[in-house]
């Protein structure tokens, strides 16, 4: 049984696959994450590649409530499968994978916060204005100004 911070980083992983997906970062994280499930294995490293393109897949299409409802299964079975992972592991080679999974955590979660976050999986229709950043400030008028 895993204790509670490995319980929790499997957690977080689990979030950090589910809120990669479909946007500008996940080729770089899925390789990374795929890399690290793969444990030196080239083999397992492309079935885990595979793995990931199916939750993508699957997260692709719905929205609404069927699509919250695909996220959390998704979401439930990338921990499981990553808290599976860290309970096989002998105990220098855990923390040395925990380790590198917070890592990449951190560098995701950087990523979708230093301002060079994107927008992807829209649609719009009608006039549009789109920001990301931090501390930005933007006035937009559709129509005569206000």
């Amino acid at each position: 049984m895993l204790g509670e911070s490995l319980a929790a980083l499997a957690t977080a992983l689990g979030a950090a696959v589910v809120q990669a997906a479909g946007t500008d970062a996940w080729g770089g994280f899925r390789g990374k994450l795929a890399r690290l499930l793969g444990l030196g294995d080239d083999g397992r490293e492309r079935v885990e590649r595979e793995r990931l393109d199916r939750t993508a897949a699957a997260l692709e299409g719905p929205d609404g409530e069927t699509g919250e409802r695909e996220r959390q299964r998704q979401q439930v079975v990338w921990e499981t499968r990553v808290a599976d992972l860290l309970e096989s592991l002998p105990e220098e080679q855990r923390a040395r994978f925990a380790a590198e999974v917070r890592a990449l955590i951190e560098e995701q979660t950087r990523r979708g916060t230093d301002g060079g976050g994107g927008v992807s999986g829209n649609t719009f229709h009608g006039p549009t204005a789109v920001q990301t950043g931090n501390h930005n400030q933007q006035r937009n008028y559709f129509g005569r100004k206000a």
